[in-house]
């Protein structure tokens, strides 16, 4: 699993906290982490494009 992969889902665990408890800041951090974890895997995915197109 990588990297974006674990925030997406600590991202989802946050956030389902959040509204379980009415922890706004919690569900904030939850949709941060996911948001971060989306971004990590394009990244990832555009690192790898890249390296394939050098070889």
């Amino acid at each position: 699993m990588g990297d974006g992969t674990a925030d997406k889902l600590k991202g989802h665990a946050k956030e389902a906290t959040g509204e379980v408890t009415g922890d706004d800041e919690l569900k904030r951090e939850g949709k941060v982490d996911r948001t971060s974890g989306t971004v990590k895997d394009k990244v990832g995915d555009a690192a790898d494009k890249v390296k394939d197109t050098l070889k």
